[in-house]
């Protein structure tokens, strides 16, 4: 009888045994096996066996992992101050690198994200900010990628959400929107006046070459005049225009 509960007992022994050394990895997930201490193999996913007391796993999770930056304090090369948040995705590429290269590769990949937004977008001015921010976003992703590679990491997108600025600031970036807009309409304004000088004194020569054009461009302007009854216009008339008409008076008014 004794000898019966010792082999149940054994039984039941063997059996947690069993239980314990099965894990379940799922599609997405990896484990690290470390025998003795030492790197030994990386497996799953589905069912593996870890040998208890000997053998132990890391999970490691390969989906694509969606980290905030928190809002940083950067300084633009123009030497104006920002706040400054974005968003990191990345995921695990080499589980292996990413357990034994680096202690906590999700810390350590935010503090990065955290250096490297500061120090690339410290080499940028504000309007750069504002208006490139698509550019940003790949010099980022593509500083943050290079660095993180020896961690097995792979960072796919950087996307800055936010660009904060101080209301002063606000209110100077919009007179200098403001100061830009007369600038372009005064510029507007000459090369209309340029280009219609230009017509002006194209016109004033063919009209020097022909009289007769002279004499019809007079005539236009006296009926156009001739229209308005508001006020009394005083029109000096060229000698030349009246030359042909003095003429032609002169010879029906001689004796025959």
């Amino acid at each position: 009888m004794i000898w019966d509960i010792g082999y149940v007992g054994l039984a039941v022994v063997l059996l947690i045994l069993v239980v314990s050394a099965l894990r379940i990895l799922r599609e997405y997930e990896r484990g690290v096996i470390f025998m003795l201490g030492r790197f030994w193999n990386v497996k799953g996913p589905g069912l593996i066996v870890v040998i208890p007391g000997i053998q132990q796993m890391v999970r490691v999770d390969l989906r694509t992992v969606v980290m905030d930056v928190p809002s940083q304090d950067v300084i633009s090369r123009d030497n104006v101050s920002v706040k400054v948040n974005a968003v990191v995705y990345f995921r695990v590429m080499d589980p292996e690198r990413a357990i034994i290269q680096v202690e906590n590769f999700f810390e350590a990949t935010s503090q990065l994200a955290q250096t490297t937004l500061r120090a690339v977008l410290g080499k940028h001015e504000l309007d750069e900010m504002l208006a490139e921010r698509d550019k940003l976003n790949t010099d980022i992703q593509q500083s943050l990628d290079a660095q993180t590679d020896a961690w097995g990491i792979k960072v796919a997108t950087v996307e800055i959400k936010h660009v904060d600025i101080d209301p002063s600031m606000v209110r100077a970036i919009a007179q200098q929107a403001e100061a830009e807009r007369t600038r372009r309409a005064k510029v507007i304004h000459a090369e209309g006046e340029l280009q219609a000088a230009e017509k002006l004194l194209q016109a004033a020569q063919m009209l020097s070459r022909q009289p007769e054009a002279m004499q019809l461009r007079y005539l236009q302007t006296l009926g156009a005049i001739a229209g308005d009854k508001s006020s009394t216009i005083v029109f000096p008339v060229p000698i030349d225009l009246l030359g042909p008409i003095l003429g032609q008076g002169k010879k029906a008014g001689a004796p025959q």
